[in-house]
């Protein structure tokens, strides 16, 4: 897994656990108002806040607890998170969900915010920087693990590429025809596509691999050389007319090329490991009172 979107995977889900909770505690209500109604039968506060103490209140007192004793040993050690730092992790992470909007619908699916994600985040960046020392990764481990991924690292053959989509043959024809008078691909995507997605940018797809478009469009693209415009290819979304614009081949997977990606994903996977042991190490230090246990 992605070291940046495992980032947000550790600290979201386990901070998710605690958002039902931090919901109770701004609705204001008293323990007897009612917050529900089904019927004639009501559902009180102090209902709603007992199932759900019984059903998450250790694992969700847990996390809050460990998030403390991260926020004590950071100011102990007077290790802070700059905002730039959490930005770029943000950037990162939306990144990995494909964009803005992707990301957000993965929010809104897990029930999170975006407030509590940034906490999370600046939370996981402490704990890197608490544990970074007592993680070594050697040069031996980074080889053994680039020789048993190393498929993983390899260039696929890509194509870059950009597009205008139209829903009729007659109206691709047209564009058709414009191109062989001399128009300006980008200006025609903005002016004719359909896929709004792109065609502000005149249509770009970027580079891409087999496999990642529709099977007509992917076949013509790698079919086609760079700098060569398609006749109208029908897929099921319409009518495309291609522009590739520049080809990668493939290539095999070098480790002086994927280092520092290696040794990433290796301290990742380490600091799973090692938190545990360190936060086990840390509540031996500190007096805590967990009333749900006792």
């Amino acid at each position: 897994m992605d070291k940046k979107k495992r980032s947000i995977t550790l600290w979201s889900v386990l901070g998710g656990v605690v958002v039902i909770g931090t919901m109770l505690a701004v609705f204001g209500f008293s323990k007897e108002d009612v917050v529900a109604k089904v019927g004639s039968k009501s559902i009180s506060k102090e209902d709603l806040y007992t199932t759900l103490v019984d059903q998450y209140g250790e694992a969700a007192l847990d996390t809050l607890i460990a998030e403390k004793i991260v926020e004590l040993e950071s100011e102990e050690e007077e290790i802070t998170v700059k905002e730039s730092e959490m930005d770029e992790e943000l950037q990162t992470i939306q990144d990995s969900y494909g964009d803005e909007e992707a990301f957000n619908e993965a929010l809104a699916s897990s029930g999170a915010s975006l407030d509590s994600v940034k906490e999370n985040i600046k939370t996981y960046l402490l704990t890197e920087k608490l544990l970074k020392d007592r993680i070594s990764i050697s040069d031996d481990q980074i080889k053994e693990y680039f020789e048993a991924n190393k498929d993983s690292f390899a260039q696929a053959e890509q194509v870059e590429a950009s597009h205008i989509l139209v829903e009729d043959e007659e109206t691709a024809e047209e564009v058709k025809d414009k191109l062989a008078d001399g128009g300006d691909f980008a200006e025609l995507a903005k002016e004719y596509s359909t896929d709004t997605s792109n065609a502000e940018s005149g249509g770009e797809l970027g580079f891409f691999a087999k496999g990642e478009m529709v099977a007509e469009f992917d076949e013509k693209a790698f079919a086609m050389k760079a700098g060569e415009i398609s006749e109208p290819v029908k897929t099921e979304f319409g009518y495309h007319i291609i522009n590739v614009t520049d080809k990668k081949a493939a290539k095999e997977a070098v480790l002086e090329d994927h280092k520092e990606e290696v040794k990433d994903i290796l301290f990742d996977q380490a600091l799973q490991t090692e938190y545990g042991t360190w936060l086990e190490e840390q509540k031996e230090e500190y007096k805590i009172e967990n009333s749900l246990k006792s």
